[in-house]
C-alpha cells in the first residue's frame, strides 16, 4: 500500500488537564487503542508521533516518533516528523495520512475518501470535513513535499496548518454526520463523558 499513517499525539492536552488524552479510557479501552483499530487497516506502515518517554506507549507495538522540530510546534511538526520517517523507512509510500488521537469515531473509509478527493480535484493534498468544518489534522500529505514543509517551519516560522496548505491545491473529503460527528473530539473531561454516552449509537 502506498499510504503510511502517523497518529498525532504530540500535543500538551491542556484542556484535558495534561497528560496523554489518548490514553484515557473510553468504553473499556484507551482512546488510542480504539483509534488504532479503526485506522490500521486503512494504511500500510503506522507510527505514533509523541514526545517524552516512549515507554508509555510500548503496549501498542508502534514506532514512537518525537517531533523533529523543537518547541511543541503543533500538528505540522507531526506531519513533518511522519514524512521524515516514511522517507527514511518506507520509501515505497508516496503518501502520509495523519490522524488525530482525540477523535475516537473516525470513519473506516477516511484514507480512501481523501485519496479519491485528490484525484477528483487534481489536488496535491487532502483533509477531512464534517458539519461544514474542515479537520486539517485528518489529512493526506505527499511525502515529496517534506523539504518544502521543513523550509516553511524552520525558516518562515509557519505553525498553522492552514497557512501552509493555502500554498497548495487542497481537496476536501466531506463526511456525513449520523448519530455522531465522525470527527467528534475528546478535548475536555466533559467531552469524554459525552463520547461514552454516544458509544451505543456508533
Amino acid at each position: 500500500m502506498s499510504v503510511a499513517g502517523v497518529l498525532l499525539a504530540g500535543g500538551l492536552s491542556r484542556r484535558m488537564g495534561g497528560g496523554d488524552k489518548c490514553l484515557r479510557q473510553l468504553g473499556g479501552e484507551t482512546i488510542l487503542a480504539r483509534i488504532i483499530r479503526g485506522v490500521a487497516p486503512q494504511v500500510g506502515p503506522l507510527a505514533l508521533n509523541a514526545n517524552g518517554d516512549p515507554a508509555r506507549f510500548a503496549e501498542y507495538g508502534l514506532p514512537v516518533l518525537p517531533d523533529v522540530v523543537d518547541g511543541n510546534a503543533g500538528p505540522l511538526a507531526g506531519v513533518l516528523t511522519g514524512m521524515d520517517w516514511v522517507a527514511a523507512n518506507h520509501p515505497e509510500c508516496d503518501w502520509l495520512a495523519t490522524f488525530p488521537t482525540d477523535a475516537p469515531f473516525m470513519p473506516g473509509n477516511l484514507v480512501s475518501s481523501m485519496l479519491a478527493a485528490t484525484v477528483r480535484d487534481a489536488a496535491e493534498m487532502a483533509c477531512a470535513s464534517s458539519s461544514g468544518r474542515t479537520h486539517p489534522v485528518a489529512g493526506l500529505w505527499p511525502v515529496r513535499l517534506r523539504e518544502a514543509l521543513r523550509e516553511a517551519m524552520l525558516n518562515e516560522d509557519i505553525r498553522k496548518v492552514d497557512r501552509w496548505t493555502d500554498r497548495y491545491r487542497l481537496a476536501v473529503a466531506d463526511f456525513p454526520v449520523g448519530a455522531v460527528d465522525p470527527f467528534f473530539n475528546t478535548n475536555r473531561p466533559e467531552d469524554l463523558e459525552q463520547a461514552a454516552a454516544l458509544l451505543p449509537g456508533v
